[in-house]
């Protein structure tokens, strides 16, 4: 179907789609916006800043149009580097293309340039993203002011519908590129969507095929889905389709493991109280939930019964970090990550009493790491209301502050208001031992009490221990 653009959405339409349009109109060649771009527009947003698009002319031509572009696939795929007020990134113009022969699930063993916009739209993967949105050719000239949307498998209609639904045949697009069976998960986490019945089952039949794919690959997706507004409901449909078995299988062992017992408030087993834990998260950030998805995934490991018969789970965070940082290494995430994760996971446990001294808080941020305290608090948070607590604990809201009061101490010698040249100069000593050892003295006197992080007061007693020491 070939429509005018209405005029509602052209006007979202950015100065840097319409520079593109513009550039390869005026050579002649066909070109259309493809991808999140237009279904951007279609939903009612603006357009992402580094939009991919589609063309007849081959990336040659492109790299000529583009002296600053590059090209290093077999795919005809050329990026061109973007500034804009949205922020730095990358436009792909992609040339028309067929494909054929998929031996190993992720890529084409032969890709040939195509003419003809259909054939290019038949082979991309669900009916929202084979719209696309372009210049119009009237009386074989470009009409500059009206765009046409071209819509050949009813994109609209599903868009409307909130459904994902594969281009042709769903078994085909999956045999092409088993990511896909993951990215249909993620469009239906990210829109709040569902999954078309016939598209749905054949990500049920060929689940096994994501094993083609690398960890890297599955990682970015899984990531999306767990940024999303809706990341507990996706990592549901990956487990009801089976992608989430073979992805995750240490999640899906805590399924079945019960927590219902004499002396636990618990109500639900293992795994279901990590989705309502993730269900109750307000993190967008896919660490964070993550670490809620695996909080306690050293549950099955270490389960057992008492004398009373009150189920026990000792140690689960010790031996859940350890899987954890073990998923980390499988899922290739930086070592930066890796710790944020080990840390979540490992820390999770910690205790919220308001009766905590100075020194045991401190231990406890050392352990965190400052930079995650608000991730941990989060974690915390979404992990109580998952297991069915109130949404907010007086004594969480005081630990809070008692964490925040704590952090106004120094936390290192270096916060001290004297150092070793104040040492070395009233105990008229030179560098050594000696010096750290005054500092280290004065600072655990800080640790207990921060009012004693006073010049003046400190330099006496520098006076006094060195008197001790020397």
């Amino acid at each position: 179907m070939r429509a005018k653009l209405p005029e509602e959405i052209r006007k979202k339409i950015t100065p840097e789609i319409w520079k593109i349009f513009k550039k390869f109109t005026n050579k002649g060649y066909e070109i259309y916006l493809v991808g999140g771009g237009v279904k951007n527009l279609l939903l009612g947003k603006t357009p992402p800043a580094d939009c991919d698009f589609t063309t007849n002319a081959t990336p040659e031509t492109i790299r000529l149009l583009f002296p600053n572009s590059f090209y290093d696939n077999i795919f005809g795929t050329v990026g061109i580097p973007l500034k804009s007020p949205q922020g730095d990134g990358k436009i792909e113009i992609t040339t028309y293309r067929t494909e054929w022969g998929y031996s190993d699930h992720r890529r084409p063993d032969q890709v040939k340039w195509g003419n003809k916009l259909e054939e290019d739209l038949k082979r991309r993967d669900f009916t929202f993203d084979a719209i696309v949105i372009g210049p119009f050719l009237k009386n074989n000239r470009w009409d500059e002011k009206t765009l046409e949307i071209i819509d050949l498998f009813d994109g609209q209609k599903d868009l409307k519908n909130k459904i994902v639904r594969a281009v042709g045949k769903p078994e085909e697009r999956f045999a092409e590129d088993a990511l896909r069976m993951m990215r249909a998960v993620r469009f239906a986490s990210q829109l709040g969507f569902t999954i078309e019945e016939k598209t749905f089952q054949a990500i049920k039949k060929n689940a096994s095929l994501i094993n083609q794919i690398s960890w890297e690959r599955i990682r970015d997706e899984l990531f999306k889905i767990l940024s999303s507004d809706y990341p507990a409901d996706g990592y549901q449909l990956l487990r009801n389709c089976g992608l989430a078995q073979i992805v995750f299988p240490e999640v899906e062992k805590m399924f079945g493991v019960d927590q219902k017992s004499p002396g636990r408030h618990h109500q639900d087993d293992v795994g279901t109280h990590a989705l309502k834990s993730l269900k109750a998260s307000r993190s967008h950030d896919p660490i964070v939930n993550l670490a809620i998805l695996l909080h306690d995934i050293g549950k099955p490991i270490v389960v057992a019964k008492d004398k009373n018969g009150t189920i026990t789970f000792y140690n689960h965070e010790v031996v859940g970090a350890s899987i954890a940082r073990n998923i980390a290494n499988r899922l290739k995430l930086s070592k930066k990550d890796t710790d944020r994760l080990f840390r979540l996971v490992r820390w999770h446990q910690f205790t919220v009493d308001e009766r905590q001294t100075d020194k045991a808080i401190r231990r406890f941020i050392r352990n965190v790491g400052k930079e995650n305290l608000t991730d941990i608090l989060e974690v915390r948070r979404a992990d109580r209301i998952g297991g069915g607590a109130r949404k907010t604990s007086w004594r969480l809201e005081k630990f809070k502050e008692k964490l925040a009061e704590v952090q106004k101490q120094p936390f290192t010698v270096e916060d001290l208001k004297v150092d070793g040249h104040d040492v070395m100069k009233i105990l008229n000593i030179s560098p050594g031992p000696l010096v750290g050892r005054v500092l280290n003295q004065l600072f655990e006197e800080v640790v207990e009490d921060k009012t004693k992080n006073e010049r003046k007061y400190l330099l006496q007693r520098i006076k006094q221990i060195g008197k001790s020491l020397v």
